[in-house]
């Protein structure tokens, strides 16, 4: 794994949540309980799933980036491998958060998520500082 893994699933995360995101204008504005759901805005099911749709999108978005970044520079960089993983692994945040809401599962996908995922960002930063020469 040296990058190329992350900018796929990365689009293929991106474009889920995005059609979740079709789900989400359905239930605001063409349910039959469509002002229901409106009205629970900041609470319950409704945030939660809000929740997951951003950071579904931010993190697809973090993995595309990244997995460039580690393609375009695995030369340079150290510790290529296990920063990919890291932010593949960061995925379980969104889908943490979603099998929340519909399988009433615990959060420990969302923790273990968001760990990986910032400690894949804060990895990479330190291994770009580390690093001798971009040219």
């Amino acid at each position: 794994m040296n990058g190329k893994n992350n900018i796929a699933i990365g689009f293929l995360t991106m474009g889920l949540f995005m059609v979740y995101g079709f789900l989400l204008i359905y239930l605001r504005d063409f349910a039959p309980d469509a002002e229901e759901w409106a009205n629970s805005y900041s609470i319950g099911k409704h945030f939660e799933s809000r929740l997951a749709h951003v950071h579904g999108n931010l993190f697809a978005f973090l993995n595309i980036l990244m997995g460039y970044l580690l393609l375009h520079f695995k030369d340079k960089l150290q510790n290529v491998k296990a920063i990919s993983w890291l932010a593949l692994a960061g995925l379980l945040m969104p889908i943490g958060i979603l099998s929340e809401v519909y399988l009433g599962l615990p959060p420990a996908l969302v923790l273990v998520g968001a760990i990986a995922m910032t400690a894949s960002v804060v990895w990479m930063g330190i291994a770009f500082l580390k690093m001798k020469s971009i040219a």
